[in-house]
């Protein structure tokens, strides 16, 4: 899988190489002037100086797609000064890893790749990413959320060594950043370490500085231009740290999750009842301010990891998935029931996949299901082969139902308005409930339920 990383400040680095480790191809990013602290351990060296070496790998500018390739192939990690990441459009990366650590989201989306990873705050999992990674130095660092954000930025330091606000440095004016200090330096409480715009900079505290922006950089006034480390430990400024494996093995791991998962499961969306009970097609029923259908819509382009496949005897529905490339099947025969649907879906996503390990069944008039549900299903169906995943909510089981292809031919077997609780109900001992929220289970059968 080709990786693409946006920013390659010392976090970035940090995750950078625990994938190179593990033989991923990786292309970061970076602004035209990176404005890393701890920049000997850096990738984002390599864009003032060419190249960076940092525990043995080398990151190198590039301004190529040649460049690009001959680095991956001489096993270096290119970086490319690109500040809005431009280069995915036709580097198309399987995984894209916004890793700038804003604290924000500038402009990331869930469909900027099959598999969008947010870094910190500013993102949430399930709208503008499929995974947040936490940040925060505690008992969550390094944690892998699928569902919601990460802890807010608090705009206080972690503590190291006993010290927060105090072991940062911060530019006293704007200006030209020259230090005065080097990184591995031991400095004194009320030692001048710079000068930002002509001003100097002292420090708060004993120890090492562990990080110092490079000469000649502009700078604006109370950024972060350096920190100092009370432990003294000189090999500290030239290792990754902690905080930066930790977010690394974070982001390890979920990239080895989705890589089991990519293109092995497909989604399949039943889109062609005949909505009696409603008393016309519900599915272009305004459902807060839009069609009802495209809610369902606004999940799956969040789901391009994965064959897609929407079964519909309506064409204003049919066009719409296909503008996404949403594979459509259609339905002319509403009139004998559910199990038709089914078995015309099942039948295009193995055209598709002859090998897809096992099928989300969705409906098309859940508009409170959330692409977070609709991804755990498919992530817990790798450590359960063989089993029926149904969404629930306390005794109550509804869809989404991820079905392993175990259960294909007794699907394909149903017929008239039989769907696939027939199935669950013979093989319950093998069904897995996984709870959610009640307003996902909800579904619009009558004009009632729209109030």
């Amino acid at each position: 899988m080709k990786i693409l990383i946006k920013g390659a400040g010392d976090l970035a680095t940090g995750i950078a190489v625990r994938l190179h480790h593990c033989g991923y191809p990786i292309l970061m990013t970076e602004i035209e002037e990176p404005l890393t602290v701890r920049r000997m351990v850096a990738f984002s060296r390599a864009v003032y100086e060419g190249e960076a070496v940092v525990e043995g790998i080398t990151g190198v500018r590039v301004q190529t797609p040649e460049e690009i390739r001959k680095a991956q192939q001489e096993g270096k990690i290119p970086v490319l000064v690109d500040p809005h990441a431009a280069i995915r459009t036709t580097y198309q990366p399987d995984v894209l890893i916004d890793a700038i650590l804003a604290k924000k989201n500038l402009g990331t989306e869930v469909t900027d790749a099959p598999f969008v990873i947010g870094v910190g705050p500013g993102f949430t999992a399930g709208e503008d990413c499929h995974c947040v990674i936490e940040t925060k130095r505690g008992h969550t660092l390094g944690s892998v959320i699928f569902r919601g954000s990460a802890i807010p930025n608090t705009g206080v330091p972690g503590d190291v060594g006993g010290y927060t606000i105090e072991r940062l440095l911060k530019s006293t004016s704007a200006g030209v950043m020259e230090p005065v200090a080097s990184i591995g330096d031991l400095v004194e409480t009320g030692e001048i370490v710079a000068y930002t715009g002509g001003e100097p900079v002292y420090a708060k505290m004993t120890g090492i500085v562990r990080g110092m922006l490079q000469q000649g950089v502009n700078v604006e006034k109370d950024l972060k231009i350096g920190d100092i480390d009370a432990r003294c430990e000189t090999s500290h400024c030239f290792t990754i740290s902690d905080k930066a494996r930790a977010i690394g093995g974070g982001v390890l791991e979920a990239v080895v999750q989705f890589e089991r998962i990519y293109r092995k499961y497909a989604v399949i969306v039943l889109a062609a009842g005949k909505a009696s009970r409603f008393g016309s097609n519900k599915l272009l029923a305004d459902v807060q301010g839009k069609p009802l259908y495209r809610h369902m819509l606004d999940k799956l382009v969040g789901l391009g990891a994965f064959p897609r496949i929407l079964v519909t005897g309506y064409e204003e529905i049919a066009e719409a998935a296909e503008a996404i490339g949403v594979c459509t099947v259609a339905n002319h025969q509403p009139e004998l029931g559910i199990s038709h649907s089914l078995k015309l879906g099942l039948e295009k996503c193995k055209s598709i996949e002859p090998e897809v390990k096992g099928v989300l069944f969705c409906v098309c008039d859940q508009p409170g299901l959330s692409l977070s549900t609709m991804m755990e299903l498919i992530r817990l169906a790798v450590n359960r082969p063989g089993m029926i995943l149904a969404s629930a909510h306390g005794n109550r089981t509804g869809n989404p139902v991820l079905w392993d292809r175990e259960y294909f031919s007794e699907l394909e077997k149903l017929s008239g308005d039989v769907g696939g609780r027939a199935v669950i109900e013979k093989h319950w001992e093998k069904c897995l409930c996984v709870e959610t929220r009640e307003e996902e289970l909800r579904d619009i059968d009558r004009r009632s339920d729209l109030f």
